[in-house]
């Protein structure tokens, strides 16, 4: 589990530090918003299954036209992923979790696999974000998870 958690500390760290250069950049792609949008409506949505409720009435995509808000949605989503996997063993991720998907379908996964997607999910779309922010001319963050690897021990400030 110490893994796991790792992997949710720097997706926080991630998270966080995209936002601050998205919100740096005054005037970033709208189409890096939607994608950070969507990342955090991914993370609630499976963090949502994993609870075992219903996540069919919340949102994959939006198309939000600024950053407002998201700061908060990131700090709570942060908390209740810290609250879930305090409470996590390996035998609970080990358990296969049945859910619905948003159109429906059933599917069924370990609750280790569902937590592996998140934190990789998100490293997908960063990358995509970063993309976007070097193509309009902005400095893009390294967001690696070395890099904040690096950082938690003190190698770099």
């Amino acid at each position: 589990m110490r893994s796991i958690r790792a992997l949710f500390d720097q997706l926080y760290w991630a998270d966080r530090r995209l936002l601050e250069t998205l919100e740096a950049a005054g005037d970033p792609p709208a189409a890096a918003i939607r994608l950070y949008d969507h990342i955090l409506n991914a993370e609630r949505v499976w963090l949502t299954r994993l609870e075992g409720k219903d996540s069919s009435r919340l949102p994959i995509w939006t198309s939000p036209d600024s950053l407002d808000g998201m700061r908060n949605r990131m700090e709570a989503i942060h908390a209740d992923f810290t609250r879930y996997l305090s409470a996590l063993d390996d035998a609970a991720a080990d358990a296969e979790l049945e859910y619905r998907n948003q159109t429906g379908a059933a599917f069924r996964n370990r609750v280790r696999d569902i937590l592996l997607h998140v934190a990789l999910h998100g490293q997908y779309h960063r990358g995509q974000i970063n993309q976007l922010l070097r193509g309009s001319g902005f400095e893009p963050v390294n967001v690696d998870y070395i890099t904040w690897d690096r950082a938690r021990n003190g190698q770099i400030t």
